[in-house]
């Protein structure tokens, strides 16, 4: 198991989280470390052939395939703004909201409601609460965060998420030696089949390590092609350098490969005649995204940067305001850990109230 911690202040800021990214696999043959930033302890996680939380088998034709495209009616450019000028909660900066964006295609589901999602992969309890617990008990307790939500903020209404590892970063090079994994499609049936039943969206993650997101997307396409499908791309486990192994070092993603991403999206949503896709991306250096000025924003995309830091209270509170405040895209994001966030004094995970207070307002709440 690696441990790795990053320090995020002014410069890369204080020490943040490198995340602990250890996790073995009998998916193969042989046993394999996991790199992830899903790891919530020290110890290894082991990750078996059928999920940790048993789900209940998908149903192949039902949940599998693309809904039926739904009349969603016009955007309504004034109501638009004035939820967007919302959620820059009285920013001063000029940075809030983000200038020249695009209005989305009808259907989009923010800034209308905030998402709220839960993280992880079902082969292993240590990668996140989705994993984590029995799929009746994890579904309450998503239940029990979207209500808190409502409570804190209960002019904005909550979409539950589940936010799945589809190709999750390893220690050992594999076949291909390409340091990841990529999950069996019955692990992603069975998460779209669990999201069904709470009536929630689905995001699917990767983290490339010496492959590509060019060579990891189209892979997904077929379930990326469902109105209820998202995307979730995470820099820390990019290794550009085609050598460096995933954990020795974060990684990076430029917006070069943001753009594909989202190009690919769009092209997906016009050719399906798709609701916007929203796509995540994980951030809590500086590095990990460059050139972010160049991003493109697109009517078919709702792209959202997430602060995606572990820590106490106020280091993750200065990773949001360096790394996603001060560098503005589109919506913004921020990742809360059950575990992680309780490891240092004062040994608080932040409560919704208190999540906001940040300026802009996340849209976008994940818990690990």
């Amino acid at each position: 198991m690696v441990l790795f911690c990053v320090a995020p202040d002014i410069n890369e800021m204080k020490k943040m989280k490198f995340k602990k990214i250890a996790l073995s696999t009998s998916l193969v043959l042989a046993s394999l470390v996991l790199f992830t930033n899903c790891s919530q302890n020290s110890s290894a996680t082991k990750i078996s052939n059928k999920p940790v939380a048993s789900a209940e088998k998908a149903k192949k034709t039902e949940d599998t395939v693309a809904a039926q495209p739904v009349n969603y009616p016009p955007i309504n450019h004034v109501q638009y703004d004035s939820l967007m000028k919302r959620l820059a909660h009285g920013d001063t900066t000029g940075k809030w909201p983000v200038k020249n964006a695009p209005y989305p295609l009808p259907g989009a589901i923010l800034p209308y409601k905030r998402v709220v999602a839960f993280y992880g992969n079902l082969y292993a309890k240590k990668m996140g609460i989705l994993g984590e617990l029995p799929p009746k008990e994890m579904l309450a307790k998503l239940k029990g965060e979207v209500k808190n939500w409502e409570k804190a903020d209960p002019s904005t209404p909550v979409q539950p998420a589940l936010h799945y590892i589809a190709v999750v970063a390893q220690g050992s090079a594999g076949k291909d030696g390409k340091y990841r994994y990529r999950m069996p499609n019955k692990g992603i049936d069975s998460v779209i089949s669990l999201a069904k039943k709470a009536h929630a969206i689905v995001f699917l993650d990767v983290q490339v390590a010496l492959s590509n997101i060019h060579a990891e997307l189209p892979l997904l396409a077929k379930y990326l092609a469902m109105p209820q499908v998202h995307f979730g791309m995470d820099p820390e486990f990019s290794m550009k350098d085609g050598v460096t192994h995933p954990g020795k070092k974060i990684g990076t993603y430029d917006a070069a490969d943001i753009n594909y991403v989202s190009g690919f999206l769009a092209d997906l949503v016009k050719k399906y005649n798709l609701p916007p896709k929203i796509l995540i991306v994980h951030r809590f250096t500086k590095k990990m995204v460059t050139n972010y000025k160049s991003i493109k924003l697109h009517k078919e995309v709702q792209l959202v940067m997430d602060m995606d830091g572990w820590g106490e209270p106020d280091l993750k509170t200065g990773t949001y305001r360096y790394f996603i405040h001060d560098e503005p895209v589109q919506f913004t994001g921020y990742k809360l850990f059950y575990k992680n966030d309780i490891k240092k004094a004062p040994h608080h995970m932040l409560t919704p109230t208190e999540v906001l207070k940040y300026k802009p307002y996340p849209i976008y709440i994940q818990y690990q």
